[in-house]
């Protein structure tokens, strides 16, 4: 049972500083069921690998279980079993237990390096995976990561017998390594689906607690919430009820804290929004269309009522909007027609998802300023990279208009908000995306026009099949 984890780049034998284990000095760790070993197999100014190495004794797995031998010689039980050496529950709790502090993201004096983003790449040695090698895609991929595995025969002298239901499973991304350790630990078991401990409700804790900045926003939660709780429907609807309980509450509070002023110029300026929004997806030509942070779906009724679209997808991270979205659409009363045309589904706009692939237009109004700026590469290439629609339709505040409103000071307009960006900070992202996936992009500016400070809103509109030279467009 093993596990590898290899940092290349520049000064990379630190990382030991962070798993708090010296590459000069092997260690070995006791468990309940045997021993795990740490050391460096590769130690270099620009490549680092640890290795953790676990062995299992199978006789400790059996002593006191019902089925085993008892002191009479009397009972049976399989001895020959694959818990000795596939990549399982033990593994996770050998993670836990002996790289606890690295999965802290404490770093001490190299706090810059734990809080760091570093090219890490982890290596699994025979992972369960029967039947499911494209889960690992659907799996890991949203976090990040690039995902490679090499699979064998059951046996090469019977041939018949199939595939091995185990795979090496190697995963390359740019990450932190505390991420990289919580990924591991949560997902491990979700594969291997024989935890060897009791499953109770105590295990919600310990999922949430180590999933808590990621599963929530994964389109796979359900999958890897069943499958974690060892497939008890009962554990997992109360896990995920728990995340959909914490962005409620995080959406009520953040609205409540909205000033009255923007509130009430809210309504206007959003319907003056989506018009201009639905004014370019009528330019472009396009007949698909995804909107991204759909929200409540105020948009997707709009493009339900257009004959020209053929194919409409809205998709957000919370569960609870969607919902709302559905209620808003009366999806359960829309003619079969327009049911096959209109796909709403949960996803996250910072995670590569293959279900964003395929539509001509992508529409994402309101949603890049609530998040943090360090994930907004993130989402440039989920949507300009990996989706790549032909068409991008893009709206944000312009922070300059805020003067306008009263009792907003140097706020935000929104307490979700994590950043307003100037008339000349969003050209200059804008035209920087443009640049780098090829996009020709054009502005223009939505709402009540201040001659000093612009409009309240201001857009972008970015065209892969247009020549690459933008144009100002005129206030809306």
């Amino acid at each position: 049972m093993l596990l590898t984890i290899t940092h290349t780049g520049e000064n990379t034998p630190d990382i030991g500083f962070l798993f708090h284990k010296n590459p000069a000095r092997p260690q070995v760790f006791e468990l309940n069921y045997g021993m795990a070993f740490v050391f460096y197999p590769e130690v270099s100014a620009e490549k680092t690998t640890i290795a953790l190495l676990l062995e299992i004794n199978p006789i400790d797995l059996v002593r006191g279980k019902e089925g085993a031998v008892n002191k009479d010689g009397n009972g049976l039980f399989d001895y020959v079993n694959d818990r000795p050496y596939v990549s399982s529950s033990f593994m996770s709790v050998a993670i836990a237990k002996v790289f606890g502090t690295a999965m802290s993201g404490r770093g001490d004096e190299f706090q810059n390096l734990a809080d760091a983003r570093l090219d890490l790449s982890a290596t699994l040695v025979m992972l369960p995976c029967k039947s499911e090698t494209s889960m690992l895609n659907r799996v890991f991929e949203p976090l990040g990561y690039e995902v490679a595995f090499e699979s064998f025969v059951a046996d090469e002298q019977f041939p018949a017998w199939g595939e091995s239901r185990y795979v090496n499973l190697t995963l390359r991304g740019k990450v932190r390594l505390a991420d990289l350790l919580h990924h591991l630990y949560v997902l491990i078991p979700v594969f291997d689906r024989k935890k060897h401990y009791w499953i109770g409700k105590e295990e919600i804790e310990k999922l949430l607690r180590h999933s808590e900045e990621w599963l929530k926003d994964h389109p796979e939660k359900q999958f890897i919430a069943r499958r974690y709780l060892a497939r008890s429907r009962a554990l997992a609807n109360r896990a995920l009820e728990r995340l959909r309980a914490t962005d409620e509450e995080e959406d009520s509070e953040a609205k409540a804290k909205a000033p009255e002023n923007i509130r009430e110029e809210h309504l206007s300026l959003n319907r003056q929004r989506l018009g201009s929004v639905l004014a370019q997806i009528r330019a472009c030509g396009a007949q698909s269309v995804i909107d991204i942070g759909c929200g409540e779906g105020s948009l997707l009724s709009l493009l339900l009522k257009e004959p020209a679209l053929q194919k409409i997808a809205g998709v957000d991270v919370a569960w609870s909007a969607l919902e709302k979205a559905r209620d808003k659409l009366h999806y359960e009363r829309l003619s079969d027609g327009q049911k096959q045309k209109l796909s709403i589904f949960q996803g996250s706009l910072t995670y590569k998802d293959r279900r964003f692939e395929g539509y001509d237009a992508a529409t994402v109004v309101e949603v890049i300023e609530h998040l943090d700026l360090p994930r907004l590469s993130a989402f440039e290439r989920v949507l300009f990279e990996f989706a790549r629609p032909r068409h991008v339709i893009l709206t944000t505040p312009n922070r300059e208009y805020n003067d306008n409103y009263q009792n907003l000071g140097e706020g935000l307009r929104h307490s979700d908000h994590r950043f307003e960006w100037t008339r000349e900070e969003f050209r200059n992202w804008a035209r920087g995306v443009g640049e780098k996936f090829r996009y020709a992009v054009q502005f223009s500016e939505i709402g009540a026009l201040d001659e000093k400070l612009g409009a309240p809103t201001q857009m972008a509109c970015f065209s892969s099949a247009a020549p690459v030279e933008e144009k100002e467009g005129e206030a809306a």
